[in-house]
């Protein structure tokens, strides 16, 4: 793997959050060699920041992987139980985490960085009141045709069309409130751990009668990583996909790169409707809720750019610090960008 960036990074703490890209073959193949070969080479450009003296903690997406068990339950109802979403999220959380582990420790031994890798399974507070619950609007799981999803509709699933690709199950996807188990994660970090938590969001959890109850719902992995990062004490938030930059005007003329911009200026980009709420708007609004709540420096950049926009150096950079300029500020995004 060759480094990217260059630079001592000593004593920083830094929160990456993966997206599915990082976890599935470029062609979104989500079979168990596919991702096990693009974990390992995420992994390596998370071990150059860790060579780099930098204290990470990372959280990951878990579409594809959620995606795989629904396929499950939908197969084998007739022989054992389905499971719910949370119970999909925690399994989910293990088997990637299982993965990520392995792989950054190969990763890390090949720099002479050794590290010890931890990986948490994670609950997430969220509202049982949430208005997420009574309008479901998350597409999860693969698409299908309409008759396939008209049967699981009538057995009480909620389900849209999505044009010619097929129609898709929608989840509730309620507001992050507290990432309940980031108490351990800090404290393995503060061990020295390089530590994985919050996976897929974190299996969603409500508070009923003083005690905790899963709920079927899927929680924003970025949105979470947001609350996770601050409640670490990270000073870098990094969001890594697969595209260079959050843009401006996606899918027009006068579509631009957005490079560097401040919390409140992406805030009102972000009302004026430059991000798709189911692509890049949530990442957008998860860097602007980590710099406005004191973070330092948050990133959105391609994973191979992950140490470039560690320092400030690469993608779609919102940094706590007044002057800063937005390169583009015209034009209304129109289409889905790549996450």
């Amino acid at each position: 793997m060759t480094w990217n960036g260059g630079g001592s990074l000593s004593g920083e703490r830094i929160l990456i959050a993966l997206g599915g890209n990082a976890m599935t073959a470029p062609d979104g193949s989500a079979t168990p060699d596919a991702q096990a070969a693009a974990i390992e080479a995420a992994m390596g450009h998370v071990a150059d920041l860790v060579a780099a003296g930098a204290r990470v903690a990372l959280t990951h997406g878990n579409g594809p992987q959620v995606g795989n068990l629904l396929i499950k339950n939908r197969l084998a109802a007739g022989v054992v139980p389905p499971v719910p979403l949370d119970w999909c999220g925690a399994q989910t959380q293990a088997t990637v985490g299982m993965m990520i582990m392995n792989a950054l420790e190969r990763a890390l031994a090949a720099r002479g960085a050794a590290r010890p890798v931890a990986a948490l399974v994670t609950r997430t507070l969220v509202d049982a009141s949430d208005p997420g619950f009574g309008a479901p609007a998350k597409p999860i799981g693969r698409y299908f045709p309409e008759e396939q999803a008209r049967r699981s509709m009538a057995l009480g699933e909620v389900w849209r069309p999505f044009g010619e690709r097929g129609w898709r199950r929608v989840v509730a996807s309620p507001e992050p409130l507290e990432i309940l188990d980031a108490g351990a994660a800090a404290a393995l970090l503060d061990a020295g751990h390089v530590v994985v938590a919050a996976g897929g969001g974190g299996a969603p959890v409500v508070r009923r009668d003083g005690t905790l109850r899963g709920v079927e719902a899927v929680v924003d992995k970025d949105l979470a990583a947001a609350l996770l990062a601050r409640r670490l004490g990270a000073t870098t938030l990094v969001i890594a996909t697969d595209v260079e930059h959050a843009m401006t005007g996606f899918g027009t003329p006068r579509a631009r790169p957005l490079r560097r911009t401040t919390a409140a200026e992406l805030a009102e980009l972000a009302a004026a409707g430059h991000f798709a709420s189911g692509s890049m708007g949530p990442k957008v609004e998860a860097v602007r809720r980590f710099v406005a709540s004191g973070g330092r420096r948050a990133a959105i950049a391609s994973l191979a750019r992950l140490g470039d926009a560690a320092r400030g150096r690469a993608g779609t950079v919102v940094e706590a610090r007044a002057g800063t300029v937005v390169e583009a500020r015209r034009g209304v995004e129109t289409d889905d960008q790549s996450c």
